[in-house]
């Protein structure tokens, strides 16, 4: 078994050497069909970790108007402070709030003095219970507030992030089914290439079949030839994605973790890694092996 492994890693390495050109064609094939699912992957992946981050980090912002009375703000006080889902609140007055634009928003700090009133509202930032509840118990909270006197508005973190996450799970579903066209149409490349590798080889095939050599020997060759193509295409993807990421990372990702966290941003887990190469010599295998089985020389080349 081994001297047939060794034969067929031999011959197919020969085989991809002489057809380089049509080989180069059905890897990038396959790269390219592992690079968008890698890259759908990866987006959606670090997605659903920051929108999980930032979920658990959901705050309630309730804005006062201008003119709240005493009592008005202390009915509001009292209604949040009594519901079961807020862990801690605080309250930021009007000038506080202005500070706080021009520290995050520097460029803009001559326009908003030059409105020469306040124009931003105070408002209680309140923070939610990491666990323990529930998007009604939250939305019941923040209609409570909307509809008491004296309060402007009540935003709520948690509504944009779950319709984020709906929005990532179309994304991913749509990669998902672009990277299954694609990896049917490199497994039909493969096999393709592979053929004219046997149609090359036929005459040679037909002694070997004519003397009795194993099946092993006649097929195994164009299989491993497939193999090696979808293990080199998911490599050559793999390669593409992480200088990609690294790239994004270093040009864009630096700056904006000034601003928000972008600790939990990661490439690709070793384990996912493994798999889309996985996955790239399974295509290559079975396009190999549908070659193998369909190709018939003068006389019919293979035995059932």
């Amino acid at each position: 078994m081994m001297r047939a492994i060794r034969y067929a890693v031999d011959e197919a390495v020969a085989s991809l050497w002489r057809g380089r050109q049509a080989g180069v064609l059905s890897t990038m094939t396959i790269a390219l069909a592992l690079f968008v699912l890698g890259a759908f992957l990866l987006l959606a992946s670090n997605i659903q970790q920051l929108g999980t981050g930032w979920g658990a980090a959901a705050e309630l912002s309730v804005y006062l108007q201008d003119d709240i009375s005493q009592p008005d703000r202390a009915a509001v006080e009292r209604a949040f402070s009594e519901s079961p889902v807020v862990a801690a609140s605080e309250f930021v007055s009007k000038e506080q709030a202005r500070q706080r634009f021009k520290q995050m928003f520097s460029d803009l700090s001559a326009a908003l003095d030059s409105t020469g009133d306040n124009p931003l509202p105070a408002s209680y930032e309140i923070r939610l219970q990491a666990t323990g509840r529930s998007n009604e118990q939250v939305d019941a909270l923040a209609a409570g507030l909307r509809s008491l006197p004296g309060v402007a508005d009540v935003r709520y973190d948690g509504q944009w992030l779950d319709r984020m996450l709906e929005g990532v799970a179309l994304v991913r579903n749509a990669g998902f089914l672009l990277a299954a066209v694609l990896t049917v149409a490199a497994a039909l490349t493969v096999a393709n290439v592979v053929r004219l590798a046997l149609y090359n080889r036929r005459d040679e095939l037909d002694i070997m079949e004519l003397v009795g050599a194993p099946q092993v020997y006649i097929r195994g060759p164009f299989v491993v030839e497939g193999i090696l193509q979808g293990g080199m295409g998911a490599l050559v993807a793999l390669a593409a994605l992480a200088a990609g990421f690294f790239a994004v990372r270093w040009r864009y990702l630096t700056t904006l973790s000034a601003t928000i966290n972008l600790t939990s941003i990661r490439f690709l887990p070793i384990g996912v890694c493994l798999v889309l190469v996985t996955g790239g010599m399974l295509v290559g295998c079975v396009g190999g092996l549908v070659a193998a089985r369909t190709s018939v020389g003068r006389e019919h080349l293979w035995r059932y």
